[in-house]
Parts: C-alpha cells; structure tokens; sequence
C-alpha cells in the first residue's frame, strides 16, 4: 500500500492536489485523515465528509471508525482517546523526537497501530492502491515508515508566506480568519518540520512549491504520478481544466465540497489585496530566511496589486 503524504502549513494548495489525484485511477484522497476521530465525535471544525454526509453516516468512514474502534465504546469515548494521543505523541512540535525515538512509547505505538489498520482499512473499502493524505502534520506523517505493509512517499508542499497569510486573513465557511504574524509563524513551524521529515528520508521525498503546480498544473501532476510509479498517461489534467466528482475528504479547505470541471488558475496574488503593510511587515519578518530557502523573493512585497486572481 502507498500513501502520498503532503505535509507542510494549511493553505498550501494541499485539498486541490489532492482531489486531483483523486481523479486518477486506483489512487484516493482520504483528505485531513488525522482529525477524521475528532470530527466525527463533533469536536472539530468540520463534521461532514466531501460526499455531503456526516462522516459517521457516509458509508466510508462509518464503517471505517467501526473497524477501529475497541469494543465497548462509543464513538465519542474513542475520539477521545485518539485526540489525547495525538496532542501527546504527534503534533508538528514532536516531530524531531519520533524521527529519533520511533516506536518508543506505548503511546506512540498505538497511535501507529491504529493508523496502520485505518489505511488498510480505506485500502481495501476502497480498492485504492495508493492512498493521498493531506493532513499536512509532520509529526503524524513520521509515522508512516514505522508502519507495517505501507509504501510512504513524501510531498513537502510550500506556498509564499505571504499568499498563505492572504487566505488566511478572511473567514471562509468553517475556516475562521487568523492574523497574519499567526499564519507566518506556523508556517515557518510546520516548514521546518517538514524539512527535517524529508532530510531524514530523501529517497522517498520531494520539494514542491505551490506556485509550480499553479504555473503549469499538468506537468505537475505527472511529475507527480511518476514520482509514486504510477503512469503519468493517466493523468486527469488537461491544460488546466480538470472534472472533479464528489470525494470522501475528512476536512480541509471547503472547496473540496465543489466537484464539476474546474479550471486552475495560474495567479497567486489575491494577498496584495487583502494583505495590509503592517500585515506585509510581519511576514517578511517572521519567514526569514526560509522564505529565500524555498526561491521566494521581497520584491513586489509593498506595491498594491490592481487585482487578483488567486485564493
């Protein structure tokens, strides 16, 4: 079994690749997999699934979190006990110490074992060969090579701080508005996490930026499917328009509810609308000097765009 694991900060561009594979024979975008417990307990910030349907009535997932669930207790109890689990063992801030220590902990350990037999599980529902998760948490995504029977490859997705802040600087549907220092610092968080991830795992991993993919969709998605094996003749992208059905994504950006034929934009710089100077100012601050790292540049990061065209 394959899991294509993207990680890195939210608003990365992270639900659109995903549902884009999503279109690609034997491959299936299982969203934000980390928090399907907490949601489905109605604990997050979402409880529906991308089909439309809470996630303990869609017939995925009902039958998912049934597998997984001890005998006794409700769903609820069990979300509980898997949220505590995660807060302990496998935020972002973990990550360096389950790249040192693996398996080290009881915790840690069964945290592993249920994440091992919930993609088995999705595998077989499914009949997915290749599973894409979009979590985006590198302390959930070190786990995968711990994993028994699992395939892991690696995508450290990353999108200019100061666009991510862009998106971020407005509420949309479920997703409530954070300030622009907020987003920049979990960006750089997360980023360094990710990076560590794909140090300690080179052959299975890959560097993309967001704005590549949005440059050139098709060529991105093929480099994509070659980079898991897959054949790239197979690709749902034509130019850039792709038709994207209904999925079964827990969570993520709200855009994974649209399904039709979707064209991807090449533009990226709806922030020069929405981002004020001083909101600029805490960006260029706080991603320095990853923001250089990842090929970005400060020029343009104070002149005001006459529109937009990105989200």
């Amino acid at each position: 079994m394959k899991i294509l694991c993207i990680i890195g900060w939210c608003r990365n561009g992270s639900t659109i690749i995903g549902n884009v594979l999503n279109e690609v024979p034997s491959f299936f975008h299982v969203g934000e997999i980390h928090f399907l417990w907490k949601n489905a307990a109605g604990r997050g910030a979402n409880t529906f699934c991308g089909c439309g349907l809470h996630l303990t009535e869609c017939g995925l997932w009902s039958k998912v979190l049934a597998e997984g669930r001890p005998p006794g207790l409700s769903v609820e109890e069990h979300a509980a006990e898997v949220v505590a689990r995660q807060r302990a063992y496998v935020r972002t801030r973990h990550t360096w110490r389950v790249l040192r220590h693996g398996l080290g902990s009881p915790g840690v350990r069964a945290h592993t074992d249920l994440m091992a037999r919930t993609f088995r599980s999705v595998s077989e529902l499914t009949g997915a060969d290749v599973l894409v998760d979009t979590t985006k948490i590198p302390g959930e995504a070190a786990l995968l090579p711990l994993m028994d029977g699992v395939e892991p490859y690696f995508v450290h997705l990353v999108r200019d701080p100061r666009a991510v802040a862009g998106s971020w600087s407005v509420d949309k549907d479920y997703c409530i508005a954070m300030p622009a220092h907020t987003s920049t610092a979990y960006w750089s968080g997360f980023n360094a996490a990710s990076r560590a991830l794909l140090r300690r795992y080179p052959e299975r991993s890959m560097l993309l930026r967001y704005e590549t993919f949005r440059a050139d969709p098709e060529k991105t998605i093929s480099r994509l499917l070659r980079f898991v094996g897959a054949d790239p003749a197979d690709n749902p992208v034509h130019g850039r328009e792709v038709r994207l059905h209904p999925n079964h994504t827990v969570t993520g950006n709200p855009d994974r509810f649209r399904s039709g034929t979707t064209l991807l934009r090449e533009h990226d710089d709806q922030w020069k609308e929405r981002l004020t100077v001083r909101a600029r100012l805490a960006t260029a601050a706080l991603s320095w000097p990853q923001f250089h790292r990842y090929g970005y540049s400060y020029r343009g990061t104070w002149e005001r765009s006459t529109g937009g065209s990105g989200t």
